[in-house]
């Protein structure tokens, strides 16, 4: 824990915030008495994200199911493709 008086503070701004980023927490002072505090902003966890925007969605089974030939030959996965 770094304290500092506020006219310090002012003066040092950039050095007192390098301190604040590795993980110090800086008091500002008043006359020897403390009034504030500066401290880093936790990093939140990374959280896997979710797949669509409804959380309740359900996928029914036909969607599943094998795709109509014409579609696939749309899609170049029909049996006229060739794959070389």
């Amino acid at each position: 824990m770094i304290k500092a008086d506020i006219e310090e503070a002012k003066a040092h701004l950039s050095r007192y915030l390098k301190s604040v980023e590795r993980g110090e927490i800086v008091i500002l002072c008043r006359r020897n008495v403390p009034i504030a505090e500066i401290r880093p902003i936790p990093k939140l966890p990374a959280q896997e994200r979710m797949i669509g925007t409804d959380p309740g969605l359900k996928v029914s089974d036909r969607f599943f199911e094998p795709l109509p030939d014409d579609i696939l030959q749309a899609f170049g996965g029909g049996e006229e493709s060739s794959v070389e």
